[in-house]
Parts: structure tokens; C-alpha cells; sequence
């Protein structure tokens, strides 16, 4: 491979703010003026938009969407809702803080706060501390086992009733998230519109949270209760085998991150994918993994449009979605 000169011939411009008026402007002028970052963001913003209007025009068009739970802590939570309004994305691979935060926010506040404050006087009066967050204990696992355990009775008579001889085959991660939306009127919670709109949720690691202790709460009243997370893989081959694009954006790392890019492996790889992080590369971590190294464990396609957004997705994520979603 080399270059010429002709190669670089695109000048670099400045911003005029005046003219900055709408968020499309913005990142027509983030095209031109540069800057590092700025130009990867308008690159996962091309290659999003694409993503979105393929499988907003497409039949059997994957869409994925990753995402750690501490966002769902958030107003970021509103980009994942809109997400699923906008029939922008349509299969979620997160973990069980999703649901933990989701359901105890649509019930409780969380509060703001400031990543110096002392934790150990926070935690002498009950609050909890997520980053700049605050979650007090009233408002997160006070809060979660009095609706959690009548809502597990609840599904389990309709189980029953559905399959009296097997009533826990099929019912995985995706199964549950639903049963759970369909039990909320609050239009404010992203679990609400999953399973209003029937998107599947996976949580590859359910056991790993709030929800996963109620589960097993619940076991201890009725040993024959099961979560089928077999029934999630199956799920996920059916789409991923039967997809004729598939596409995805790729929130932190993790067993989230991971689900996404080992099912696509099967079909010779993602047809675009965007990553945004925080993680360093050279520690190894898949969070820190650029999605060029993806393509050389056929998760991604060598032709690929694709880029890594290095930073924060609690910033990211907002001026994405005001552009993609609008």
C-alpha cells in the first residue's frame, strides 16, 4: 500500500456557530472543520443513519443495540426508548441492571449527585452511589422485591396455564422482559415500549443484578421455577441465521457486546457495526476493543463500514439520537 499527496485533498474548515442552528447542521460542519473525534462521531452517524433506513425499508434486517445497565441509571434512558419507537433498532443485548434501573426508576427517582463526594457518609444514611448518581436504598432494592416477587407469582399461574406439563420451556431472558413490560402502564420505561413493540431483550448474564436475586428468591418458594436462557440462543439463531443484513451499535463492552458480535459470527459477520468507549486498547478487554479486531474473528466483514467512537456515551448517545431519530 501507498499514499500520494492527491490522497489528502479535503481541507480542513473551521466551525461557523452562527450558522449552527439545528443538530444536522452541527455534524455537517463536524465533517468539514474535523478534529479527532469529531470526525469518527460523523462517521457513526453516516453509518448508523444507513443502518436504521435499512431496517426501516427491509424485511429480515438486523438491527442490534448493546448497552451496559449504569446508562439505563441515567436520562440516557430516553435514547434507548426512542430507539424502540422509532423502529430504529429491533433486538437489545444488555445486562440484568437494565432491568434493575428501568423498573426501580419508573417507580422511584434517582438524584443527582457528584463522583467526590464521601462514600462512606453515603452509605450511613442509605444512598448509593453510581458515578454522579445517587440511588437511595428506597428507590432501588426497597423498592424492587415488593413489585418483583408478586409479579414472578403472577407469571408463573400464567405458565402454568399456557404448559401445565413443561410451563418454564421458552422461558428465557427475552420471555421475562416482557411479561415485566406488560405489567407496566408507565409510557416513562424502556421495558414498557420492549414489550409493547415485542423486541427481544436479551440478558446474557441475568443472574448478575437485583432481578437475578428476586429470581432466585422466588426459586426458594417454588424450587420448579426456571429461566430457560437456552431459549434466548434460540431466539438469537433463528434471527441471525434468517437475516439478510445485520447491523449494529455497540455501547461498552462485555458479555453485551460480546452476544452481538459471536451469533454474527455465524453468518460471516456484521454488515456495519459502530462501537463507542471509554476502555483503553491495550489492556486486552473487549470493551477496549476497536471493531477493526472484530473483523478478524469473521465477527464483522472485512468491507464493513465501521469506526470506534472514543468516548463518553451518556454525551454520545443524546447528539446521535437527535440526529438519527428526529
Amino acid at each position: 500500500m501507498s499514499y500520494e499527496r492527491e490522497d489528502f485533498d479535503q481541507p480542513v474548515s473551521d466551525y461557523d456557530l452562527s450558522k449552527t442552528k439545528t443538530i444536522d447542521v452541527l455534524f455537517e460542519q463536524m465533517r468539514t472543520a474535523g478534529g479527532f473525534t469529531a470526525t469518527k462521531l460523523v462517521q457513526a452517524r453516516d453509518i448508523l443513519r444507513n443502518a436504521i433506513n435499512e431496517t426501516k425499508k427491509g424485511d429480515q434486517v438486523l438491527n442490534w443495540l448493546s448497552f451496559p445497565a449504569c446508562l439505563m441509571a441515567t436520562g440516557t434512558r430516553g435514547f434507548f426508548i426512542e430507539a424502540i419507537k422509532s423502529g430504529s433498532y429491533n433486538i437489545i443485548s444488555t445486562t440484568c441492571g437494565t432491568l434493575d434501573h428501568d423498573i426501580a426508576r419508573t417507580f422511584r427517582h434517582y438524584y443527582h449527585g457528584s463522583f467526590d463526594l464521601d462514600d462512606a457518609l453515603l452509605g450511613d444514611v442509605g444512598l448509593n452511589r453510581l458515578g454522579n448518581v445517587i440511588v437511595p436504598n428506597e428507590c432501588y432494592g426497597e423498592i424492587l422485591e415488593p413489585i418483583i416477587l408478586p409479579w414472578l407469582e403472577e407469571i408463573e399461574v400464567e405458565r402454568r396455564e399456557k404448559n401445565p406439563e413443561n410451563p418454564w420451556l421458552g422461558f428465557g431472558s427475552v420471555e421475562l422482559c416482557w411479561a415485566f413490560g406488560d405489567r407496566i402502564e408507565d409510557e416513562s420505561s424502556f421495558l414498557y415500549h420492549a414489550a409493547k413493540h415485542r423486541i427481544p431483550v436479551v440478558i446474557p448474564g441475568l443472574s448478575d443484578g437485583s432481578i437475578g436475586a428476586q429470581l432466585f428468591m422466588h426459586r426458594q418458594k417454588s424450587p420448579e421455577f426456571m429461566i430457560d436462557f437456552l431459549a434466548d440462543e434460540q431466539i438469537l439463531s433463528d434471527l441471525t441465521w434468517t437475516a439478510k443484513k445485520s447491523h449494529a451499535l455497540m455501547v461498552g463492552g462485555g458479555i453485551s457486546k460480546h452476544h452481538v458480535i459471536w451469533w454474527n459470527q455465524y453468518r460471516d459477520g456484521l454488515d456495519s457495526a459502530v462501537g463507542i468507549t471509554t476502555a483503553p486498547e491495550h489492556d486486552g478487554s473487549l470493551s477496549g476493543a476497536r471493531t477493526r479486531e472484530a473483523i478478524s474473528w469473521g465477527k464483522i466483514r472485512p468491507n464493513a463500514p465501521h469506526v470506534t467512537v472514543e468516548g463518553e456515551a451518556s454525551v454520545l448517545l443524546p447528539l446521535l439520537g437527535s440526529n438519527l431519530f428526529q
